[in-house]
């Protein structure tokens, strides 16, 4: 150890020494940050970091051994020979990039492994490049300073190698790169001081060696070249990371991770081309989780936020090759099967796809629970386009989500009719009020205890002038969806606030009001306007609102019914029963009267559930001093029942039909009208027997 020093001490220029200690530095640096990079790789991109690690570490290797040769002074002449030169470079970065390599394989022991490889390249590099250090004499060499230096470089070797790859943390890593300076050091002066010069003028160094001079040249090129190398790789590397990482962001959803819209339209069009090369089918399916809007009210949105990441994971695993799921928004996925021979095959998928949504997701002591409805097209047999595909599975899907039981459903060439059906509707409906054929029949409410008429509900008809009336079930949806609800429904009120002025009988008057019409700010508004307009008394009018309109927004629509109780007209819940909050709405809204849901009162008698329903509802809102109005009754019995319990009013085919105004007029008292209507009684009627038992009504 004291030759080492002393050689280190005396033999060497401090110059060079530095100068060799910050590329040993730099250079090990680099390599640890190259081969950090090549660990978080796989498959050629790991190649790749790999060579240009061993590249880089080989270069610092080989660079710091000539920088400090060109520092050290021998007592003799001396030159380098160029073959064992370059040999010693070449060996030094393949030594490295091979125990690089060993290090990133998968297995016990194979770090420390690679790590001993390097430090045995050092060794290696160095001995060849002495062997090609020709003097003016010859070499002797301490062989216990030999394999000390041997062992140090490998020692140190593996000491860097485990630090860099077993480390989390910075500081870990930080001792890696040291290690590998150390291991490049200790083997190189405890070598050097090894060697022993001794003198021989017989010995003439030969003429086609190269000079410290160009060792010096080919020392700063390899430094800059690999310099260079290595910057560029690494910004290349980085320009390549956020490229892919703005293209994978423009490519998937934020939530989930999973293929978005974009994802779908590029990739659908490519998959049909395939399918028709190769003459298999192509299966699109369309899911919409059933309850998930229930979640997101009742537990809020970082509940329903959870529950789709988890469906994510969970879709992302019942994918096999050729499949995929991506997410459209909200609630709805799109599922794709390339290969499909068999329709069976289709419906497989679809089912991996339900069995995977409808697991309940456990959160903290919530249990969460979706339902799926899927709808499949199949490829070419539906449609031939991509947007076509997705437009036929998503008919099926709504098919699907109107049966009770099995919630898949293949497209059927039948549902297009449907769907031309009421695309038809909707763009003779835009102008159906403009033309006038919208007309407006009302429905007697009956006083269960005097049997007189109480009051009267306008119920909304559709006098198509080639169909005639069309049903409220199949426009008021369109309207509904097509956003005309809003300027039906205002017509709505004030037509039926006009013509119930104009009776003489003060009976009241119920009109529905959409859950469009809610959320509007200035519904409040428009009620007092038609009740200025019209002169009808506010306490005639009776607007009704159902659970599901209340729900969409509880404060919101809390705020329009309080506006509009200041205004002096009544409210009444419309479809009670049908809704899973009927109890929290009946506390924190002011509700006048419940209009018990027709479902209900045709299962009295014969269904014990309804029958509990309807006595527990009449007895509730009894207590709460609510009147209670039963719908949809069609039996002499239910009215019986009905009469029985208490209930207030009743509604339905036993008293009669949605009549348009001429036909009641005798019984309403309009005057006009009664002389305009050839088929008004002679006397007015009241009680049960004014309009035909058991007639057929259609309300919406």
């Amino acid at each position: 150890m004291i030759r080492v020093m002393t050689c280190l001490a005396y033999e060497h220029d401090y110059t060079f020494v530095l100068v060799a200690a910050v590329v040993c530095i730099a250079g090990s640096i680099m390599t640890m940050r190259l081969f950090d990079r090549a660990m978080r790789l796989d498959g050629m991109n790991q190649m790749i970091w790999i060579l240009l690690s061993g590249v880089a570490g080989g270069t610092a290797i080989w660079t710091t051994h000539f920088v400090a040769m060109l520092g050290f002074n021998p007592p003799v002449e001396y030159a380098y020979e160029p073959v064992l030169t370059i040999a010693s470079l070449v060996l030094a970065i393949i030594f490295t990039a091979v125990g690089l390599y060993i290090a990133t394989r998968p297995r016990a022991g194979f770090v420390e492994i690679g790590g001993g490889v390097i430090g045995a390249g050092v060794s290696v590099m160095h001995f060849t490049g002495m062997a090609g250090y020709e003097v003016a004499g010859r070499m002797e060499w301490d062989w216990d300073l030999v394999a000390a230096s041997i062992v140090l470089g490998i020692a140190f070797g593996v000491i860097a190698l485990n630090r860099e790859a077993r480390s989390t943390t910075a500081f870990g890593k930080l001792l890696g790169a040291l290690a590998l300076v150390l291991a490049i050091c200790t083997m190189h002066f405890t070598a050097m001081g090894a060697a022993s010069f001794i003198p021989d003028p017989s010995v003439i160094v030969s003429p086609r060696v190269l000079s410290s001079e160009i060792i010096a040249i080919v020392v700063v090129a390899m430094i800059s070249t690999v310099t260079g190398l290595a910057l560029y790789a690494i910004d290349a590397r980085s320009q390549r990371e956020v490229l892919d990482g703005f293209r994978h962001a423009a490519l998937h959803d934020a939530l989930t991770g999973m293929p978005n819209r974009s994802f779908l339209a590029s990739r659908l069009p490519a998959i049909l081309d395939v399918g028709a090369e190769s003459g298999h089918q192509v299966a699109v399916i369309v899911m919409d989780l059933d309850r998930f809007k229930d979640i997101n009210d009742v537990h809020g949105h970082k509940a329903g936020d959870l529950l789709l990441q988890t469906i994510a994971t969970r879709l992302r695993s019942a994918t096999m090759p050729g499949e995929f799921v991506a997410r459209m928004g909200g609630d709805e996925f799109i599922a794709v099967k390339q290969g499909v021979v068999a329709a069976d095959e289709a419906l497989s998928f679809a089912q991996r796809l339900t069995d995977s949504v409808t697991v309940p997701v456990v959160q903290d002591d919530r249990t969460l629970s979706v339902g799926a409805s899927i709808g499949i097209s199949l490829f070419p047999r539906d449609a031939r386009t991509a947007e076509d595909l997705i437009g036929v599975a998503d008919l099926a899907m709504y098919r699907a989500k109107k049966q009770a039981g099995n919630k898949i459903c293949f497209y059927e060439h039948s549902m297009d009719e449907g769907r031309r059906t009421k695309s038809a509707l909707s763009m003779e409906l835009h102008g159906a009020l403009q033309r006038n054929e919208l007309v407006l029949h009302y429905q007697p409410q009956i006083d269960v205890k005097s049997g007189e008429i109480a009051g009267f509900e306008a119920l909304l008809r559709w006098n198509h002038p080639v169909r005639g009336l069309v049903p409220p079930g199949e426009f008021i949806p369109i309207a509904e969806e097509t956003g005309l609800i809003l300027p039906i429904g205002e017509w709505v009120l004030r037509t039926a606030c006009s013509e119930v002025a104009g009776w003489q009988k003060p009976y009241k008057l119920s009109v529905n009001i959409a859950a469009a019409q809610l959320t509007q700010s200035d519904l409040p508004r428009i009620v007092h306007e038609a009740l200025l307009e019209t002169g009808l008394a506010p306490s005639r009018l009776e607007l009704e609102i159902t659970e599901a309109s209340i729900i969409e927004d509880l404060q919101g629509t809390l705020h329009v019914v309080r506006q509009l109780k200041a205004l002096g007209v009544t409210i009444a819940m419309d479809d009670y029963g049908t809704g899973y909050s009927s109890l929290s709405t009946l506390q924190m809204f002011p509700f006048d009267k419940i209009k018990i849901d027709r479902s209900f009162v045709h299962g009295l008698t014969n269904n014990k559930a309804s029958t509990a329903i309807v006595k527990a509802t009449i007895l509730l809102a009894s207590n709460l001093d609510i009147s209670v109005l039963a719908e949809g009754v069609e039996r002499q019995e239910h009215f019986d029942f009905l009469r029985a319990e208490g209930c207030n009013e009743v509604q339905g085919f036993l008293f009669g039909r949605p009549q348009p105004l001429p036909d009641i007029a005798g019984i309403v008292g309009r005057e006009t009208v009664l002389r305009e209507s050839r088929s008004t009684p002679e006397t007015p009627r009241s009680g049960f027997d004014f309009l035909p038992a058991k007639a057929v009504a259609h309300k919406r």
